[in-house]
């Protein structure tokens, strides 16, 4: 920022006078203290008189002190005025606190790319309650976002993505203009974290498959979703909407979440019979995907043993999926409600 350079060429230039004249003091006979107090009181050009008698090579020195002194104040009074008046010095304090919002972050989903459906995705996240941190190179896209934290720039570059805090982040969303960039992305986040959940946008077929062969664990095509929704409206409209209830409606307390199992939970070992969920807890276990599967098995069977590794997918109230939770050992989950 050009203003915060003046500034500091300003406050530089104040120091390089308080030293000179500090210097020339001493060169004069006096002490370093009253050196340096005689020197801030001709600077600041407030009329107390002088610590020493001063001879006529002091006075001449003071004379050019003052017009030295004088000089600089009045300029750093000026770069003060133009960085407030600018806005530059509210945008440093600003950014300032952004970063430190965001050092302080951990567990949060990076939205990469804040168009439409990046906004989209913001818009979910924060109906959820998801910590998060966005990131797109246009600023004007950013005006009125609200508290959610930032960063501006190139987001296929690296130091972005760690401004953003992607080691510490759980998930990362690549919600880009272009597949391009898209792929980019995913790339430039597997390498940096490779344990990284990365959710990627897909424009077409082709687009996924590079998606995921890039490294994203899903890539998601907006209009082909959009579609299939379209259809099932049509075909089974009160199973759609009770769906999309369920996923999306605030006001309806029932939802369904994901439950991943850690090793040593109290979920770690036990049989899905021997859990009874919906006696102990109330909630209902939908199915199940055990570690090395690639997909979920549907009402498990009540031996089914649920081994560490393991991810449940559960239908309950918030207070009863929060239980579940922590005793699948992850007692900051959030309910998940996208589709």
């Amino acid at each position: 920022m050009n203003s915060l350079r003046r500034i500091t060429t300003a406050v530089g230039a104040l120091l390089i006078v308080t030293v000179f004249g500090t210097i020339g003091y001493l060169m004069l006979g006096f002490t370093l203290i009253e050196a340096l107090y005689q020197t801030v009181t001709t600077v600041a050009t407030v009329g107390f008189r002088e610590v020493r008698p001063l001879t006529t090579a002091g006075e001449l020195f003071t004379i050019t002190l003052i017009v030295l002194g004088v000089g600089t104040c009045l300029y750093n009074l000026t770069v003060l005025l133009e960085a407030l008046t600018e806005g530059d010095l509210r945008d440093y304090l600003e950014r300032r606190h952004m970063d430190k919002r965001i050092a302080a972050k951990s567990g949060h989903v990076i939205v990469c790319g804040y168009g439409r459906v990046g906004r989209a995705a913001v818009e979910q996240l924060r109906a959820t309650g998801e910590r998060m941190v966005i990131v797109d190179s246009d600023p004007a896209k950013l005006v009125g976002i609200g508290d959610v934290p930032y960063v501006v720039g190139d987001v296929t570059n690296d130091d972005i993505l760690r401004e953003a805090g992607i080691d510490r982040a759980r998930a990362l969303i690549a919600a880009l203009e272009t597949d391009a960039d898209s792929v980019y992305v995913v790339l430039s986040a597997r390498a940096l974290r490779p344990d990284l959940v990365i959710v990627a946008r897909a424009r077409t077929a082709d687009s996924k498959t590079k998606m995921v062969l890039a490294g994203a664990d899903r890539a998601v095509n907006p209009q082909g979703i959009g579609g299939r929704r379209l259809a099932s409206f049509a075909l089974a409209p009160a199973a759609t909407q009770f769906m999309d209830v369920v996923m999306h409606d605030e006001e309806f307390d029932y939802r369904i979440q994901q439950v991943d199992v850690r090793v040593g939970s109290l979920l770690a070992g036990r049989t899905v019979g021997s859990l009874e969920l919906q006696r102990t807890i109330g909630c209902l276990l939908l199915a199940i995907r055990q570690p090395g599967a690639r997909s979920f098995t549907a009402t498990p069977h009540p031996e089914v043993v649920i081994e560490p590794g393991s991810v449940l997918i559960a239908f309950g109230t918030q207070e009863q999926l929060t239980r579940l939770s922590a005793a699948g050992g992850v007692p900051d989950a959030h309910p998940t409600r996208a589709s």
